[in-house]
């Protein structure tokens, strides 16, 4: 977890219902309630950050409760924060424009999907997307400044592997944990090749839309309304004002050899034909409309590729071939080709899933195989990153029963664990070390023995003389 627990952009439901409330606080009385060297905090900026973490911790089923230490843990988190931006400045960590946008669009696209539709979050906040981006662009930037000063100072904690094991063996043995069945899975993803009636109807008609505006003067933004399968339809095909790199590259490589107003021929993506008008263009930051239309997907060759994933499995079942050179060589899923096919548990970053942690097609398909070295037959999969139908064949790499815990079959799980009580003890020495480095004044009577979240503490760094002061 990253150290601001109390997180600038949290999901849409929390910031919508708190930037209403506190646009109607910042009228009623106010006061400043610490200072950190030119930055001060008001007791509404505290408020507000607690308001976002308890609807935080309500969307996830955690029941908290509002008390005194919760508001004042909040504070000395924020005090935190700023000092790492003080320890920033002097170290000159920066973030690029670049990283701000990517994640800006990523945490927009999250926000957007949480609302049902661009128009629904537009509505929600009561301005566009380009405007949401510019109110939290700059907030934005200083969280993820002061996560990339945690993220340094986190890298030097290490742990041994002694550490580890004294670590387990001070655990009394009654309160070791049962761990759940586990598996670790790889597969290999084959996507039907869409039959070419539909790629050519579909091509057919991007080319008459493009007609339609160059050659009969049809307003462009119309015909996106009308006939786009994007997105942003409903605004004309907009695409704002973002770097080219954020782009597909086939999009991108057609809208900057365009001049601002030249609409391009027709360009084939991953997602149809599009049909691109370049509006204007700053440096590598172009903002552009389009119409796309998509390729009927139910329209594909299921046969082909459930005659592919046969043959690769029968290759490795009966003739020896290595079933991570084929996934490299063949699987069409990028994120896990790489690492030849193994899947990857996103929720803890293991390898390991436990059984009830599987979406279900997946559980169906690991109740089937009974072996380590085991292979499906091909079944369908719809691709994490499109949606899009695909077919694949999985491998149960490995297979742990249920058991207690112990350093040979869960030695990855125990160290991670050891590292982050490691990490722990040690970052709220280095906080204490770090509040000798900046000014901080309180305006307000703090208690002796507030608490703060451990996943709030920081590993501590060497002495060195204060940092953003004369």
């Amino acid at each position: 977890m990253t150290l601001n627990k109390f997180s600038i952009l949290l999901l849409l439901f929390t910031i919508i219902s708190v930037s209403s409330a506190f646009s109607q606080n910042k009228t009623t009385t106010d006061r400043i309630v610490a200072i950190v060297n030119d930055n001060i905090i008001l007791k509404s900026d505290v408020d507000q950050e607690i308001a976002q973490y308890m609807q935080q911790a309500e969307a996830q089923n955690q029941n908290v409760s509002f008390s005194e230490n919760l508001w004042y843990s909040a504070l000395e988190s924020m005090i935190d924060n700023y000092a790492m931006l003080e320890v920033a400045k002097v170290d000159s960590i920066i973030v690029s424009d670049d990283m701000v946008n990517r994640q800006m669009d990523q945490r927009i696209q999250q926000m957007v999907r949480q609302a049902g539709s661009e128009q629904a979050l537009e509505e929600a906040f009561g301005q566009s997307i380009v405007e949401i981006r510019a109110d939290f662009r700059e907030q934005f930037r200083e969280q993820m400044i002061a996560q990339e000063v945690q993220r340094k100072e986190m890298a030097k904690v290490r742990i041994t592997r002694p550490e580890v094991r004294e670590f387990f063996n001070s655990i009394p043995e009654e309160q070791l944990p049962t761990i759940p069945e586990q598996v670790g899975l790889s597969h290999i993803v084959i996507t039907p090749p869409t039959l070419d009636d539909a790629r050519n109807q579909a091509l057919q008609r991007a080319r008459a839309l493009r007609d339609s505006v160059t050659t009969y003067g049809k307003d462009f933004e119309e015909m996106a309304r009308k006939y786009s399968s994007g997105p942003n339809a409903a605004r004309g095909g907009l695409l704002p004002m973002m770097p080219l790199d954020d782009l597909v590259s086939s999009y991108s490589a057609a809208a900057a050899a365009l001049e601002p107003g030249e609409i391009s021929e027709v360009v084939r993506t991953d997602f149809g034909y599009h049909v691109i008008r370049l509006n204007r263009r700053s440096g590598d930051n172009i903002e552009t409309n389009h119409i796309l239309i998509q390729v009927d997907e139910t329209s594909v060759d299921e046969e082909f590729a459930i005659n592919k994933l046969e043959a690769l499995r029968d290759s490795v079942l009966n003739e020896g071939v290595r079933f991570r050179d084929l996934a490299r060589r063949h699987s069409e899923d990028e994120e896990t080709s790489v690492m030849g096919g193994r899947l990857m548990n996103y929720q803890t970053q293991d390898r390991l899933f436990t059984i009830d942690e599987l979406e279900p097609s997946l559980y169906r398909t690991v109740l089937l195989l009974e072996n380590e070295g085991d292979i499906s037959e091909p079944t369908p999969y719809t691709t994490r990153n499109r949606g899009t139908q695909a077919y694949r064949i999985v491998r149960l790499d490995r297979h742990i029963p249920e058991h207690i815990a112990n350093l040979d079959d869960d030695y990855e799980r125990i160290r991670d664990i050891a590292l982050q009580q490691k990490q722990m003890e040690r970052m709220e020495k280095w906080l204490s070390s770090l509040r000798n480095r900046v000014y901080v004044e309180y305006k307000i009577e703090v208690p002796d023995d507030v608490s703060t979240p451990d996943d709030m503490m920081m590993p501590p760094t060497e002495e060195q003389p204060p940092v953003g002061t004369e």
